[in-house]
């Protein structure tokens, strides 16, 4: 039977950023390389940032970076990239939870750099005879560094197809209740776990985001305010004030101005200002990273406590907790809307077709 002729499926897609395939230089460098090679990613003229990437950054820093992997690469049961792995397990507990409502939906991942590419994915779900297709980024808040950029390379890839699939696009969900549920749940379960800061006495709670240059917010970008409209829906969920959470920017690069407050800089000086605690979490990040794990749980960790501070907690990533799950679970069905979904129904328009295809052919 050819492809347009059998029952088309439905698909979520999860897209995540990227990661090296090992800890290498080598692996790091390739990574690197097309990452920051992404016109969306690094806004400088092409012939300038050509020699600045590959003869600065790229002999430098892909040694520096692979160490940094290697510091945090998940070894035992499930070995690799801690990005890819829980990124992985988010998908298939997904497919899995779709699966036991009986829903008939693909899930599948995809890493806008690196692999498994979204060519690789696309085509895959493709000859898996997948006709209806929603795209949901691992990235909350939107920005043209990333969500843009994963639309990019999807319209590339499909630019090639002849039959399209039909295309759904969750563009953010930094407000969407279930994104902040799940944000809250993880806050609660690591306090109970830990025991909770004593806001009180002066303990703080800090939502760190990805940074991006300032002038992404100055040309238009929404990213800067969606961050802060998270911090201020979890703050309230939490029942915390503006004083006892905030919100910083985190992965600086370069000389240019970011966005702000740094969060390296702000979380010392709670130090040297005698604040004994600080819990960091990092909401932007639906799955802890290099950025979230080295940076954040290791880097920043060791500056606070180099400054005076006592106690440093790093609250882990959302990953593929239940909570998270159900909150991916929401959001995608609020965007896949009347598309058909429940077994029966899928089932009863496979009857229809063959039926009408079987009246087409006694004609």
């Amino acid at each position: 039977m050819a492809p347009h002729q059998q029952s088309e499926r439905t698909a979520v897609l999860l897209v995540n950023l990227g990661t090296p395939d090992a800890p290498t230089p080598s692996a790091v460098r390739r990574y690197l390389k097309e990452f920051l090679s992404d016109p969306r990613v690094v806004e400088i003229p092409r012939v300038i940032w050509w020699c600045i990437l590959n003869l600065i950054i790229l002999p430098i820093r892909s040694k520096a970076s692979a160490k940094k992997y290697a510091s945090i690469w998940m070894q035992g049961q499930e070995t690799g990239s801690p990005l890819l792995i829980h990124s992985k397990n988010q998908a298939l507990a997904l497919e899995k939870r779709f699966s036991s409502q009986g829903k008939e939906v693909m899930v599948e991942l995809a890493m806008r750099y690196g692999k498994p590419s979204l060519e690789s994915v696309l085509k895959k779900l493709r000859d898996a005879g997948v006709g209806r297709l929603l795209v949901l980024p691992l990235y909350p808040q939107y920005s043209a560094t990333t969500t843009a950029s994963t639309f990019d390379e999807i319209f590339r890839v499909l630019a090639t197809w002849r039959n399209q699939p039909e295309l759904r696009l969750v563009k953010h969900y930094h407000d969407h209740p279930a994104y902040i549920q799940a944000l809250k749940e993880q806050v609660e379960a690591s306090w109970q776990l830990n025991g909770r800061p004593d806001f009180a006495q002066g303990d703080k709670l800090v939502f760190s985001f990805h940074g991006v240059p300032k002038r992404t917010l100055d040309k238009g970008d929404p990213y800067h305010c969606e961050c802060h409209k998270t911090g201020r829906l979890l703050r309230e969920a939490l029942g915390l004030t503006p004083d006892q959470a905030l919100v910083t920017f985190q992965s600086r690069f370069g000389k240019a101005e970011w966005l702000k407050p740094y969060t390296a800089p702000t979380i010392e000086a709670f130090a040297k200002n005698h604040v004994k605690r600080v819990d960091v979490f990092c909401p932007g990040f639906p799955a802890d990273c290099l950025e979230t794990l080295e940076e954040i749980a290791l880097e920043v960790r060791d500056e606070f406590l180099a400054a005076g501070g006592k106690d440093y907690r790093y609250i882990p990533c959302l990953n593929d907790s239940a909570h998270w799950v159900a909150g991916l679970d929401a959001i995608a069905v609020d965007h896949l809307g009347k598309w058909p979904t429940q077994l029966d129904t899928l089932q009863e328009l496979d009857v229809r077709t063959r039926r009408a295809k079987a009246l087409g052919s006694k004609e």
